[in-house]
């Protein structure tokens, strides 16, 4: 156990509790995430909200990217570089990032992209950048996609509830190690998320029942 593990240990006796106090969270298909080895776990991103709830959701440590601007905010940057999160230079070619997201794969951890590149304000998913399918097809691991519903519209006291449903992990054989081949993967990634956030609004308006099972 290195000391990231140890800080994410402390953050689920401290953090996720707190995330489930101000969030009714569920989570479906928790079970398709790989419990050991290098992978990529591919998110789409609305509200502030959502890095702590995957985090709380996510049954292993989580090297989350977050852009650099983050980093230098007194107090939150050393918190989320405590938490093992990885420092990106948006709209840019950032060489180093890219090197770091590569070598936490490699070492069999967790990596967390917000694959959108950005939070999507207007509570509909973006289109998928190909940072998660450079790494998943040069370091061949697998991408897990999971969705997430309902912190687009959470408040501070709303209690409005938050679901995530996680996909199966996807493979891209053949494909290749290059733009053509990250842009299918990220079209394929898009697809999938979407179909989930999709599952997930309908379960929402079904009453959100506490079993239920994410097309794979």
């Amino acid at each position: 156990m290195n000391r990231v593990d140890l800080v994410w240990r402390l953050g689920r006796l401290t953090i996720q509790p707190l995330t489930k106090a101000v969030a009714p969270i569920r989570a479906y298909g928790v079970e398709r995430v790989p419990r050991t080895g290098g992978i990529v776990l591919a998110f789409n991103h609305f509200h502030w909200l959502d890095p702590p709830v995957f985090g709380a959701v996510t049954p292993r440590t989580v090297y989350f990217m977050a852009k650099v601007e983050a980093h230098r905010v007194p107090g939150l940057g050393q918190l989320i570089r405590s938490f093992g999160t990885i420092s990106v230079r948006r709209g840019e070619s950032d060489r180093e990032a890219v090197r770091q997201m590569r070598a936490a794969v490699r070492a069999g951890h967790a990596l967390g992209l917000f694959v959108e590149g950005t939070r999507q304000s207007e509570g509909r998913l973006g289109p998928v950048q190909p940072g998660a399918a450079m790494v998943a097809l040069q370091e061949d691991v697998p991408v897990v996609p999971a969705a997430i519903h309902g912190t687009e519209t959470w408040r501070l006291g709303s209690w409005a509830p938050v679901s995530v449903a996680w996909g199966e992990p996807m493979r891209f054989e053949g494909l290749h190690k290059g733009g053509r081949g990250y842009r299918e993967a990220s079209l394929q990634i898009g697809e999938k998320l979407r179909e989930l956030h999709s599952w997930l609004v309908e379960l929402h308006a079904h009453g959100r029942p506490r079993h239920a099972t994410p097309p794979s």
